[in-house]
C-alpha cells in the first residue's frame, strides 16, 4: 500500500509562562503536593504517588469510568535494600474532592521479578487491562531501546517481553493471558482501539521497532508503520481512524511526532495506512503524543525548553471535515507545563478535562501528578497560537 507523508513545519511563537495558585492539597500520607508554574493550559497541579512509596512512578493512564489509574513504578525497598532496576504495574483508585485528587488502594498486578510497562485500560471491558510483561523474572540484562545504545537519548528494556490482559475484579495479584507475543521478542507499548477490536502495538520482531495492529475479531495482523529506525507509542485517536506515533527514522538522535490515517478493508479490518502526516520537524526529541477526546488535538513531550527540562506540549491534529473545516495539522501549538526537570507521559481522562503525567516537580523524584485541563485557552496576546475548534 502506498502511504503519502507530509512533513510539516511548526511556526507558532511559543507561549508566555504564566503562575497559577494551588487550588487543593493531596490527601495522601505524603508532604502536601505544591504549586507548579502553568502556561495557563492546565490548572493547580496535584501530585498523586509519593517517593514514601515509589522510588519512582510513571506512564499513568485514567480509566474509561475516571475512577482508576494504570501507572509502572519502582517501589521503595526495604531497610538495606537495593530497589529494583524493572517496573512492577499498578492499580489504585482516583478519588476527587473538593478541588483535589488522590490516589489510594493501590495494588501491585505483576508478579514479583517481572517486568512490565506501557499499561491501558480496554475500553469496553471495564475489568480487563493490558500491559507488557516478562511475566516471569528477565533472563539476561536489559537491551537499549531508543537509540540502540548509542546516542544522549536511550532507555532500556527486557529484550523479551510479551502483551498480555489481566482481569482487575478478582484476587490480587490477577492472573496474566497471552494476548500477543511469545517472549521471543520485544512486544511492548500497547493500546486498543475504542471500539475494542484492533490491538496496536510495537514489536521488534525483526529487529527494529515496528507498529503493528491485530483485529482481534478475525485475527488477522498487519505491519502498519515499518520504516527504518524505531517507530513506536501509538495510540487510537477517539473516533478509531487515526493513530498518533513517534519514530526516529531520521537516524539523527532525535524523535518526531507522527499521525497516520488508517486505511480498513472491506470487512472493517485496519490493513494499513492511507497517509502519514508529521507533526514536528525541529532539532529537539519528541515523544509519548496522545490524543485530546476532542479527536482534534494532541499533548506530547518534548525537549525543546532543554535537554534537561522535558516539558508537555500541545498541537493541532484536526482531520478536514468539509467547507469551513480545512484540515488543522501542526499548528495551535503551545506549551503546557512550565517546570524544572522531567515533565511527559500525558494522557487524558476520558472527556478531557483533566490531564495526568509523570513530573519531577517537587522534588519528590519521578511521580505521577494530575491537574484540569483548559482546551479552551487560547490567549494569542501572549504569544499563543489560536485554537481552531
Amino acid at each position: 500500500m502506498l502511504v503519502t507523508t507530509v512533513v510539516l513545519a511548526l511556526i507558532c511563537p511559543e507561549p508566555v509562562a504564566q503562575e497559577c495558585p494551588l487550588q487543593g492539597s493531596a490527601t495522601a500520607p505524603a508532604p502536601a503536593a505544591v504549586a507548579s508554574p502553568s502556561t495557563g493550559a492546565i490548572g493547580s497541579a496535584i501530585q498523586l504517588t509519593f517517593g514514601e512509596q515509589f522510588v519512582k512512578a510513571g506512564e499513568s493512564y485514567i480509566s474509561p469510568d475516571g475512577k482508576k489509574v494504570i501507572f509502572q513504578a519502582v517501589e521503595v525497598p526495604a531497610e538495606g535494600e537495593q530497589p529494583a532496576d524493572i517496573y512492577a504495574m499498578y492499580l489504585g483508585d482516583l478519588h476527587h474532592q473538593n478541588g483535589s485528587w488522590r490516589l489510594d488502594n493501590v495494588k501491585q498486578l505483576t508478579p514479583e521479578g517481572s517486568a512490565n510497562t506501557c499499561g491501558w485500560f480496554h475500553p469496553t471491558d471495564p475489568n480487563k487491562v493490558i500491559f507488557a510483561s516478562t511475566v516471569t523474572e528477565p533472563a539476561g540484562g536489559d537491551v537499549p531501546g531508543y537509540q540502540r545504545g548509542s546516542g544522549k537519548y536511550k532507555w532500556s528494556y527486557p529484550p523479551r517481553m510479551r502483551i498480555v490482559e489481566a482481569r482487575i475484579d478478582g484476587v490480587f495479584p490477577p492472573a496474566l493471558r497471552p494476548l500477543e507475543g511469545d517472549t521471543e521478542f520485544y512486544q511492548a507499548e500497547c493500546s486498543i482501539s475504542p471500539d475494542g477490536r484492533h490491538l496496536l502495538y510495537t514489536s521488534h520482531e525483526t529487529g527494529d521497532g515496528d507498529i503493528y495492529i491485530r483485529d482481534m475479531k478475525t485475527g488477522a495482523r498487519h505491519l502498519v508503520v515499518g520504516v527504518p529506525g524505531y517507530d513506536g507509542g501509538p495510540f487510537f485517536s477517539p473516533d478509531g481512524k487515526r493513530i498518533a506515533y513517534r519514530s526516529d527514522r531520521n537516524n539523527d538522535n532525535l524523535l518526531q511526532v507522527f499521525v497516520g490515517e488508517l486505511a480498513f478493508d472491506d470487512a472493517g479490518t485496519m490493513v494499513g495506512l492511507d497517509e502519514e502526516i508529521q507533526l514536528t520537524n525541529n532539532e529537539h526529541v519528541n515523544w509519548a503524543p496522545f490524543w485530546h477526546p476532542d479527536n482534534s488535538r494532541l499533548v506530547y513531550a518534548t525537549s525543546e525548553a532543554g535537554h534537561d527540562n522535558y516539558e508537555v506540549y500541545e498541537i493541532q491534529a484536526r482531520q478536514g471535515g468539509g467547507v469551513g473545516k480545512p484540515a488543522r495539522y501542526g499548528t495551535g501549538k503551545r506549551r503546557v507545563t512550565n517546570v524544572a526537570g522531567f515533565d511527559g507521559l500525558p494522557a487524558f481522562n476520558a472527556d478531557g478535562t483533566i490531564m495526568i503525567w509523570t513530573s519531577q516537580q517537587g522534588g519528590d523524584g519521578s511521580q505521577l501528578w494530575i491537574a484540569p485541563f483548559d482546551v479552551d485557552q487560547t490567549k494569542t496576546a501572549a504569544g499563543e497560537c489560536p485554537v481552531a475548534h
